[in-house]
């Protein structure tokens, strides 16, 4: 969220996770994607407007029970460390109801969901966030030695 603003007021560099997530959705070739995460990353737009304005890409979002749900497994379980499958089949319904609704791929856009879901669960192309910034900093940093 506050990239911005500090490529602004340090003039450096900012490997921004939605640019990365969107570059690897288009890769791809998807139009239509949902995004997961906590409440403040699907209801704000600092995810959203990145890879709708850079990307032209249509973002979905669960509905709001949903959205209550998954926020809560995320603070109430997954940072805790509990896994529940109750919780995985929950997750999988939600996601399983979004591509229904046209997602061609989810965006898992919190660290702790993949702890949860993997692509084994879902037959939807699921975007790892943490793992696609992870290895976006490594190709930089890579190239940037190289240089």
């Amino acid at each position: 969220r506050m990239a911005p603003d500090i490529v602004k007021q340090a003039d450096i560099f900012v490997l921004h996770i939605a640019e990365v997530t969107g570059k690897a959705i288009k890769k791809q070739g998807m139009k239509k994607i949902a995004l997961l995460g906590t409440r403040y990353v699907m209801e704000g737009d600092f995810y959203t407007q990145i890879l709708q304005e850079k990307f032209g890409l249509d973002v979905m979002i669960p509905d709001e029970n949903e959205r209550t749900f998954i926020h809560n497994t995320i603070f109430e379980e997954l940072i805790k460390g509990v896994v529940s499958e109750a919780s995985r089949a929950k997750f999988v319904a939600i996601i399983n109801h979004l591509a229904s609704q046209g997602a061609e791929g989810i965006i898992l856009g919190c660290t702790e969901i993949p702890l949860l879901i993997e692509q084994k669960h879902v037959s939807v192309p699921l975007f790892n966030t943490t793992n696609l910034h992870a290895s976006a900093a490594v190709d930089l940093a890579l190239n940037e030695s190289e240089n």
